[in-house]
């Protein structure tokens, strides 16, 4: 039917019955007519009560309220019909054996207590003022952050709540503790308005990585843009080797940290770089012992410079 140059579709939504009405009657005589007004393109509408009682000459549909579930575009809707109860998901998909879930235990401690030391290290450098050992705390988040997943696929318990976990831990050891540890070395040494946007950006960036690597497709070879356990124990083992080194120059680095690590560069993973020559491998570890500051520093400006380098490469051989 049309009214006005609009098309009129009548949904009979039901049953809402009357308060007042005894249980076991007929719900139908209480009924409410809603009239979904759309326009001739279809979007969009407004339902508008009518009258109980008033004649209807086009067909009427009985929608139960409890079928009815809020749809989002970002979310897909799930096949099948939906519960009408809550859904209880299992953490750990496949055979549920006592075995199985010691180990499933075991790899979830390993991501539970990165997050521990992450926080152990937030208060170690904000009340004890102990930067070395909320560095060393840091270091063995990085640790931990490669055990658990080592482990999890070695007992074959990987599963996606393991995942989740593991990227809220990250982000707590990683993305957060890490550069209020930095944050707490550079205030003594240049004005919180200069540390404290440079550090804050590092937890953004972190943030923004974890959640990008999530949804994207996973590549043997290379990291898309720097890893935050990487960038993590870069900014531990600055605080714990403290490089002499202009202030201004230390926050430039932290904010160059931040940005590749949303960057697109591909980086190479670690175990990829432990095929390289042997004598490659000793050049920093003579290094080293000439001038360990000096040394990181080259290090790891070479691996932040090796991203674009690879991008050009690649670009060229397409």
């Amino acid at each position: 039917m049309r009214r006005g140059g609009t098309l009129a579709r009548r949904v009979l939504v039901g049953p809402l019955t009357d308060p007042a009405s005894p249980p076991g009657t007929d719900a139908l005589p209480t009924r409410r007519r809603f009239t979904l007004s759309r326009g001739a393109a279809g979007r969009g509408g407004t339902a508008v009560a009518s009258r109980p009682g008033r004649s209807e000459p086009t067909p009427l549909t009985t929608v139960d309220l409890v079928d009815l579930v809020p749809t989002s575009p970002a979310i897909p809707a799930p096949a099948g019909p939906v519960p009408s109860s809550g859904v209880n998901i299992p953490l750990l998909p496949g055979e549920r054996t006592i075995g199985r879930r010691i180990r499933f235990a075991i790899v979830n401690g390993c991501t539970l207590l990165s997050l521990v030391l992450g926080v152990t290290a937030i208060f170690l450098a904000t009340e004890g003022g102990d930067l070395k050992l909320a560095a060393m705390c840091l270091i063995s988040c990085v640790v931990f952050d490669g055990l658990d997943g080592a482990l999890a696929r070695r007992l074959r318990v990987a599963s996606p709540f393991g995942a989740q976990m593991d990227s809220l831990a990250d982000m707590c050891s990683f993305g957060i503790a890490a550069p209020v540890v930095v944050h707490v070395l550079l205030s003594g040494e240049a004005a919180p308005a200069i540390t404290a946007p440079a550090c804050a950006l590092v937890a953004v960036c972190a943030g923004i990585r974890l959640a990008r690597f999530n949804v994207s497709p996973k590549d043997g070879r290379f990291f898309s843009g720097v890893p935050t356990t990487m960038v993590a124990a870069v900014l531990a083992v600055g605080v714990l080797i403290a490089p002499s080194a202009p202030v201004a120059l230390q926050v430039a680095a932290v904010v160059m940290l931040a940005l590749a690590m949303v960057s697109s560069f591909p980086y190479v993973k670690l175990a990829r770089l432990l095929r390289l020559p042997p004598w490659v491998l000793a050049l920093p570890v003579v290094g080293a012992f000439v001038n360990y500051q000096l040394t990181f520093a080259v290090v790891v400006l070479a691996y932040l410079l090796s991203g674009p380098v690879l991008w050009v490469r690649n670009r060229n051989l397409a």
